[in-house]
């Protein structure tokens, strides 16, 4: 067993795929539209699903805000270095809500990012 994907849904898709393909640096694997049911689906990440968790962009053609609730925390994502990305992502207009290192407590250097529908992303630094 391995996990498969996480599913974020989304305001507009197009200002997603971009964040998540040229600020974060995944690519799109693929995508489906359902005219009938009104939705189009793009999966994402850094390698083949068939060997890697990706995440799916799901695109409710008829509604534009979502709440995201209190229950959902963050996506993590390890970098080698997450102060060099955070710069990367400063400069490409992208949110850092929490400049990088060390976690309360702890010797792990982390950073935080928001995507553009306010989902928080984790930056964590490669040992």
């Amino acid at each position: 067993m391995r996990l498969l994907h996480t599913m974020l849904r989304v305001a507009d898709l197009e200002k997603s795929i971009a964040f998540y393909t040229k600020v974060l640096g995944m690519k799109e694997l693929r995508r489906s539209e359902n005219e009938q049911y009104r939705y189009t689906l793009v999966f994402i990440g850094y390698g083949d699903e068939d060997s890697n968790s990706v995440i799916e962009l799901t695109y409710n053609w008829d509604t534009n805000e979502y709440e995201h609730g209190t229950a959902f925390g963050h996506l993590a994502i390890e970098y080698d270095d997450i102060y060099l990305a955070c710069n990367k992502i400063k400069q490409l207009g992208g949110i850092v809500s929490r400049e990088p290192g060390p976690v309360l407590g702890g010797a792990t250097e982390i950073a935080f990012v928001k995507d553009p529908d306010g989902y928080a992303i984790e930056l964590i630094q490669k040992k």
